[in-house]
């Protein structure tokens, strides 16, 4: 399998180098050559398999001669041992045409552990293979950083470098952060939005020098491979409610656009869904895209659903190279205009064919509460505020007709709702207890860094941190 930039200027180059790549050097992201298909019959026969099986055989179609897989799935079993339910990823019913996909059941209790967890283990493997070591950079909006910091906390060939936006993600997500405290691991706090923490990873990675001097990695869904594993639980979901039979169609909370992308992907491979839902926050750039074909930065709002807080969704470029042929040229283009100018627009034609597979919705903080009180009332449930974004989307989607009536819906719980206490308490009037193995973790020791923004200061803070 083969990989190439949406720039146009970097590849085809393979996967275990894509994985350690990261960014392409043209500042694009890698992509399939071309996407792997299965057929219905294909999709039937996965009915069987554990979740573990389902990941081998899915992310095998990506990994080509490099990795098996056997090896796939035996990665993806010591990946989800320690989850906490033996579905790995269950759905939980609401009604009969709505159901919520749980992805909060691993250590960091959101669903950014389903691909660190893999990846930890993927960049052990290609790293042990090749005697090489790496440091990784990432900018999170809450949930990444503590996933990857808990992923790759004491592995001995990686640093592991996170950015986040100080004051501007919960408590209980920073100091899932902060807590980590092994060789390695250093969470950074920085002065601005999660915008800025991206833009200076990417300004990171364009300094070739650096990047080539510490062997700069990433682990944002910048990677294609963070988002081979995200893929899978489409295909679980989808073949535990009946598909590929039955039409599916998936809410999915986004700010930076990879997790939906991961569902736009499974639709590439042969999974029949109608429609994938993408449910914003107030930071609604991806709902205005979707209304008028213009992708136009406004300042980022902090919300109660501070993951979604992004005006910069970097996967978008992904869809965008598919909606223009692939044209590596047009899109460095459009991106450059974005950088300059902080807007660029499609012409209808592409719009048009970019809503055949996407809606878009979003929903202010009255409303995220709202829906959270709601399900509590109703269903005697709680869910955290990303979660009742998907969730609010998901009806809008309903009510306009978007969805068919004989479509099972299924809502992205992307986190556990005792990452935003106060949120659901102010909402429901009830307090989420934390899972037992972070019952502890408001009293647990912490230790981070500060950083300003500004790439040399955050160069040499990393040279000066590093293990050499």
């Amino acid at each position: 399998m083969d990989y190439i930039s949406t720039r146009g200027q970097h590849g085809p180059i393979g996967y275990e180098e894509a994985l350690l790549t990261g960014l392409a050097r043209d500042g694009g992201l890698f992509l399939p050559a071309s996407w792997p298909r299965f057929t219905i019959e294909e999709i039937e026969a996965m009915r069987p398999l554990s979740y573990a099986q389902l990941a081998g055989r899915i992310m095998a179609r990506f990994t080509g001669t490099e990795v098996s897989e056997a090896e796939l799935t035996q990665m993806a079993e010591e990946a989800y041992a320690g989850f906490d339910h033996p579905s790995v990823a269950p759905l939980t019913r609401l009604t009969d045409r709505l159901h919520l996909l749980e992805l909060f059941h691993g250590p960091t209790i959101a669903f950014k552990d389903y691909a660190m967890q893999f990846l930890a283990r993927a960049f052990d493997r290609a790293l042990q293979r090749t005697g090489q070591r790496a440091v990784i950079l990432g900018a999170t909006s809450g949930d990444t950083g503590s996933a990857a910091l808990e992923a790759f906390k004491g592995r001995a060939a990686v640093d592991i470098f996170i950015l986040f936006p100080e004051g501007r993600v919960s408590a209980v997500q920073q100091k899932q952060m902060t807590s980590v405290l092994a060789d390695g691991a250093h969470a950074i706090a920085l002065a601005g939005d999660f915008d800025d923490c991206q833009d200076l990873v990417k300004a990171c990675f364009n300094d070739h020098t650096f990047r080539d001097r510490v062997g700069l990695s990433a682990v944002n869904s910048i990677n294609w491979a963070r988002l081979m594993p995200q893929i899978v639980y489409y295909f679980s979901a989808a073949l535990a409610l009946g598909g590929p039979q039955q039409k599916i169609a998936f809410s999915v909370p986004t700010g930076n656009f990879g997790n939906v992308f991961a569902g736009w992907a499974a639709m590439q491979m042969g999974l029949p869904i109608e429609r994938l839902i993408i449910a914003s926050n107030q930071n609604d750039i991806l709902t205005r895209f979707f209304a008028d074909g213009m992708m136009q930065r406004e300042t980022v709002r902090p919300s109660l659903s501070p993951s979604m807080d992004i005006q910069v969704s970097s996967n978008f470029e992904r869809l965008l190279f598919e909606l223009l042929g692939r044209d590596g040229a047009r899109v460095r283009g459009l991106m450059a205009e974005f950088s300059s100018q902080g807007r660029f627009a499609v012409p209808q034609e592409i719009l048009t064919r970019a809503q055949q597979d996407f809606a878009a919705f979003c929903l202010d903080d009255a409303a995220t509460k709202a829906v959270i009180d709601k399900i509590w009332r109703q269903h005697g449930q709680l869910i955290d505020p990303h979660s009742a974004v998907g969730l609010g989307a998901a009806w809008q989607a309903k009510e306009t007709g978007l969805v068919g009536s004989d479509t099972v819906l299924v809502s992205l719980a992307c986190a556990h709702p005792a990452k935003f206490p106060d949120a659901v308490q102010k909402a429901s009037g009830q307090t989420p207890q934390l899972p037992d193995h972070l019952a502890d973790l408001m009293d647990r020791e912490e230790a981070s860094l500060r950083c300003r923004n500004d790439k040399a200061a955050l160069i040499s803070l990393m040279e000066q941190e590093r293990r050499k």
